[in-house]
């Protein structure tokens, strides 16, 4: 399996699987010609691409959808109440609807619900590999032993509790972003982690980290301070710039 954030953040999201033959993304929220390039950077060229899964519909998450779906044509996997939103972007799409497991050519696709104020909204489990969860305010322990002890995680770390508190965002905002319905903190982020990550876990991606109310460096640090084991790979994914190719 291989992955790849190509982008993470406010500004736009979409990340690269490839996994026995199957070439998806999750989400679409960049511009065609963006995502192109990147996936270039990588050698894979975006016709290349079968499936797209969208977690919700937040225009961050399917900014790119229209141009690159009219040019490419891959299948789009969605819960029913995205439909609505994503045909104000598509006309004539080519959607499949998530089942709690979901077969895509010869791979399993666990959905997980997740708690955002998007109706619909989910993260995957992937192949009993990858783990992706971002864009919620908290992950439900039903899920806790379904997301233990994976390959790769791909997990939002969205904000510093301090940094947002003392920020220049309206109180109201402060709230929604903090609330259960909202994002994962750093420390929110490191304590799941630390109850997910076993002897198989190799590589974890901090995701969908905000500009505004957070830092690498605050990030890692909470990470690190949180998590005993230090032995795992942690990679930082950013707005504008891709992660290394993940492999395992």
């Amino acid at each position: 399996m291989k992955a790849v954030v190509l982008a993470s953040g406010s500004k736009g999201n979409v990340t690269y699987i490839e996994h026995k033959g199957v070439r998806l993304l999750i989400d679409i929220g960049k511009s065609c010609s963006y995502i192109e390039k990147k996936l270039r950077e990588i050698n894979v060229e975006p016709n290349t691409i079968n499936h797209i899964l969208i977690t919700h519909t937040h225009s961050d998450h399917i900014n790119g959808i229209k141009t690159f779906t009219q040019k490419y044509k891959p299948n789009i996997y969605i819960t029913p109440i995205m439909e609505n939103i994503l045909n104000t972007y598509l006309n004539k799409p080519n959607y499949n609807y998530y089942n709690n497991i979901t077969i895509i050519d010869n791979i399993n696709i666990e959905v997980i619900k997740t708690s955002h104020d998007s109706p619909g909204s989910v993260g995957f489990i992937i192949d009993e590999e990858l783990v992706y969860i971002t864009d919620t305010g908290y992950i439900n322990e039903k899920y806790f032993n379904t997301l233990s002890n994976k390959s790769i995680y791909i997990l939002e770390s969205n904000h510093d509790i301090e940094l947002l508190y003392n920020g220049r965002y309206p109180y109201h905002l402060k709230r929604r972003i903090a609330g259960d319905e909202g994002h994962l903190s750093n420390i929110d982020a490191s304590k799941y982690l630390s109850k997910f990550i076993g002897n198989k876990t190799k590589h974890i991606v901090l995701a969908h980290l905000s500009e505004e109310n957070n830092t690498k460096e605050k990030a890692l640090n909470t990470y690190l301070n949180t998590v005993n084991n230090k032995d795992i790979n942690i990679i930082i994914a950013l707005q504008d710039e891709r992660t290394e190719v993940i492999e395992v």
